[in-house]
């Protein structure tokens, strides 16, 4: 069990609590070490819209319970934030609005940056909390007192990529206890103290589309401009078949295209301007270059000069050696050693310099 020298006094440490085994454990394992633990939960969405057996989510109903459940359990305060309508205009109308643009967005990237490390963040300080601890697979290490983003210590669990958006000044008043553990050392602690939840499913899905079904959503959101059908063209322009409404499509997708041509077919290109979906064989995906706009920079360096980087292009594909090079404040090329598969707009490249968090930004 990791641990660290009780507070002096009985000092307050807040936490997210998302009704998962992560946060909970996050927060009896403060408690166990003396820490005054107050329970902080998020109301993201209209719960009415999100019905039993759509599948796992972070801001399902049973989560608020569970949240609540463990506050009780543990004997400590319990706060929901109804943050519905902050989380729509900041989270949800921007998913819209990017695949109304073809492009592919993340909207954990934006939740994690604008409610949870700002809003719920200044909430634990106007409660008098000396810090927000969350259950994320990150760390964090002080070097002359400035905190640096670092990878957890598991690899498969790793969130820093998530997190790559958070101001350096927030990232002083954040804890993550569980970054040094893996997940089956998080349960086995869930277990021990107690916790209701210590085989509780992971969660899947965006959070606000439970059901995994875009196309329903972007209708109910009254978004159609992502569901006209248009023509889907080979690289030549010529004309193949007819897709369904771009929102329904994203770089490299092969399945559920519906045309045949006696080889596989990927989503090259999404052009919104034309209603085109561009497709062609898997090796014309491969790029090995890139720009990403609104550079979120962490190192305390200035990035004045092209460096060596590791550039993480998705959460679930490992870092590869590229060279970053600044072309404005809020912009850079990033430029790979190897050719990189299905690179899609709208998604985070997110810098490495080992496992520290050099910064990210969004793919253009």
């Amino acid at each position: 069990m990791p641990s660290s020298p009780p507070p002096a006094s009985r000092r307050r440490a807040a936490v997210a609590l998302s009704g998962g085994v992560d946060s909970a454990t996050t927060a009896a394992l403060l408690l166990s070490q003396g820490w005054e633990v107050i329970g902080l939960t998020m109301r993201l969405w209209d719960h009415g819209q999100i019905l039993p057996g759509q599948g796992r989510t972070c801001c399902a109903p049973e989560d608020l319970q569970d949240a609540r459940r463990v506050a009780q359990t543990l004997g400590i305060p319990f706060y929901a934030l109804d943050l519905e309508r902050p989380f729509r205009d900041a989270v949800v109308e921007d998913f819209l609005a990017s695949y109304a643009n073809g492009r592919t967005p993340n909207p954990c990237i934006r939740c994690n940056q604008i409610l949870k490390f700002r809003l719920l963040l200044d909430k634990a300080m106007a409660l008098d909390a000396e810090f927000l601890a969350t259950g994320h697979y990150a760390r964090i290490e002080r070097v002359g007192g400035v905190p640096h983003l670092l990878r957890g210590r598991d690899p498969k669990k790793d969130q820093s990529y998530f997190l790559f958006a958070t101001r350096i000044e927030d990232l002083a008043r954040v804890r993550f206890p569980l970054g040094g553990m893996s997940k089956d050392e998080t349960r086995r602690l869930a277990e021990g103290f107690g916790l209701h939840l210590a085989e509780k499913r992971e969660s899947m899905d965006v959070c606000f589309v439970p059901d995994g079904d875009y196309a329903a959503f972007f209708k109910r959101m009254g978004r159609d401009d992502t569901q006209t059908p248009g023509p889907i063209v080979d690289r030549t322009g010529r004309v193949l078949g007819t897709h369904r409404g771009l929102g329904n499509y994203t770089i490299g997708q092969r399945h559920g295209l519906g045309v045949a041509v006696g080889h596989p077919l990927h989503v090259l290109a999404i052009e919104p301007g034309a209603n085109r979906l561009v497709v062609g064989p898997a090796e014309a995906l491969a790029r090995d270059a890139l720009e990403v706009e609104g550079l979120h920079w962490l190192d305390l360096r200035p990035l004045q000069a092209t460096i060596p980087v590791l550039a993480q292009l998705r959460h679930a594909t490992p870092p590869r050696p590229a060279r970053l090079e600044p072309l404005s404040a809020s912009r850079a090329r990033v430029t790979f050693d190897t050719p990189q598969r299905a690179i899609a707009p709208g998604q985070a490249c997110v810098f490495y310099d080992g496992d520290r968090v050099l910064g990210g930004g969004w793919i253009r």
